[in-house]
């Protein structure tokens, strides 16, 4: 045994060590669900007595035995408990865990098809992420019993699926598939954390932290999976502006005024050099364009040195190879700064009546702030006023009523 550590540090080591674990289990014994609580009862297990004995000097074998047995211990039936004694008495010692890293058949698991997409970033988070499942529900502000629910259904549907614990051939439409259901669910993962959907908060720094540690991992597995590569540059391009996108008091900086020696130049840097190693791998795919797009906003030097014509570009092919309104709706602030906000106006006009942003506030948002450009200050706050309505972040809705507040001032 090591000395006794903290727990925090004890934390870490588990967090990191429950994906490569929770595969081998699942590799010997097949059942996902019976697995994933089995080795959720080895951790809660492991923090109590490594934080009282140290941690232990094997301790990804202890974490295994702990689970494998854990396991037998679930088994419901007399026959079913038999059988799998039998198969741990010819399983190797703890220190004998194989070498080899399950994870990313565990991230191709957990994006089954068959689950929808907030069930994949669940059963990702817990299963691949290590995070409670009160983390993630604390995470997505919704009741823990909603989101264990949640993540109960998706095991169950993943084994009534009858899935099977292995990599789909590489190359193979199912690989391209759940390949991209994998980048989907960590960029949906990231997302929320730079900028949450609701809550006092603007950023929940741990959810994109993990995004992207799990996309690093997920490229240095797959070194010549481009789009891999280009998420995690899109990320880290991103997250180097987090520190000026909030002021003392927590509230929403905008990009164009933003403190940007405040950016993180060694994410930029790292961000950089990834793009660049996989722009001429082959045609550009969805997450290198965002990223090629992060890049130009992140070298310029202040705001009025942004290359808008080239950004413009880069959304063009963005939207003819996602037909995404999101997209459209980004691509009209950077006509507006390229041809004059009537021509972003212009193009925000087709997308009245979009069914896939009914609802959502980044339309009036836009759209106020190209309005407001034009100088129409009553239309500008109205529109504010009405994406500030529909938000549900306390720091979006505290920003758009405050420009709404600053156009009805005399």
């Amino acid at each position: 045994m090591t000395e006794p550590e903290g727990l925090p540090d004890a934390e870490g080591l588990l967090r990191s060590l429950a994906p490569p674990v929770l595969g081998i289990l699942v590799r010997r014994f097949g059942d996902f669900d019976s697995c994933e609580d089995a080795l959720q009862e080895a951790l809660l297990a492991a923090s109590v007595h490594w934080s009282q004995d140290g941690i232990p000097d094997n301790p990804r074998g202890w974490l295994l035995q702990a689970a494998s047995r854990r396991f037998t211990d679930l088994a419901r039936s007399e026959q079913a408990r038999r059988r799998r004694e039998e198969q741990s008495a010819r399983e190797p010692s703890p220190g004998d865990a194989p070498a080899h890293d399950d994870t990313l058949i565990l991230l191709f698991l957990c994006c089954h098809p068959e689950l929808t997409s907030a069930s994949r970033v669940a059963l990702t988070l817990r299963a691949v992420g290590g995070l409670s499942t009160a983390e993630i529900a604390s995470a997505y502000l919704v009741p823990e019993a909603t989101m264990s629910q949640r993540i109960s259904r998706a095991k169950q549907r993943i084994k009534a699926s009858g899935a099977r614990f292995a990599m789909p051939a590489r190359d193979s439409d199912e690989w391209r598939s759940r390949l991209g259901s994998v980048l989907q669910v960590l960029y949906l993962v990231f997302n929320e954390g730079y900028t949450a959907t609701g809550g006092a908060r603007l950023h929940r720094a741990g959810l994109s932290a993990e995004a992207i540690r799990l996309t690093t991992e997920l490229h240095q597995m797959l070194p010549g999976a481009g789009e891999a590569s280009a998420l995690l540059a899109l990320m880290l391009l991103t997250d180097a502006r987090r520190p000026a996108r909030t002021g003392p008091d927590g509230e929403l900086v905008p990009l164009a005024e933003q403190d940007r020696t405040r950016w993180d130049r060694r994410l930029i840097a790292a961000g950089t050099a990834l793009l660049d190693r996989t722009m001429s791998d082959g045609k550009p795919g969805e997450y290198r364009l965002q990223a090629a797009i992060a890049a130009l906003h992140d070298r310029a030097p202040r705001a009025e040195d942004t290359d808008w014509p080239q950004i413009l570009a880069l959304y063009g092919l963005l939207e003819r190879l996602t037909a995404n309104p999101v997209v459209t709706l980004n691509k009209a602030v950077a006509l507006a700064m390229v041809e004059g906000p009537a021509a972003g106006l212009g193009l925000l006009a087709t997308l009245d009546g979009e069914e896939r942003l009914a609802g959502r506030h980044r339309l009036h948002a836009v759209r106020g702030h190209l309005l407001d450009m034009t100088g129409d200050a009553g239309s500008a706050a109205a529109e504010y006023r009405q994406a500030a309505d529909l938000t549900t972040s306390l720091p979006e809705r505290r920003y758009l009523l405050t420009r709404a507040a600053r156009l009805r001032r005399p």
